[in-house]
């Protein structure tokens, strides 16, 4: 758990730099906010994700083992 000051500072980091972190992430850019707490560097880093659309699966025909998957838990 962070201290009180440290804490603060990693929360003002975030809020202040939103606007910049926001650009860099459309940019498609991982974004790093560091702070060091007793004698400890810690660093949070934020990578953007691209979702990429599932394949339309109608038409195509499955391989044989997706049909012998049986979720965890299931008989």
């Amino acid at each position: 758990m962070l201290d009180r000051d440290t804490s603060k500072e990693a929360r003002e980091r975030l809020y202040d730099h939103r606007v910049h972190t926001r650009r860099v992430l459309l940019r498609r850019a991982p974004w790093m906010v560091s702070v060091t707490h007793a004698r400890t560097l810690i660093t949070w880093t934020v990578s953007p994700v691209i979702l990429l659309p599932l394949a339309h699966r109608q038409t195509a025909e499955l391989p044989t083992c997706a049909y012998d998957f049986k979720p965890h838990g299931s008989a």
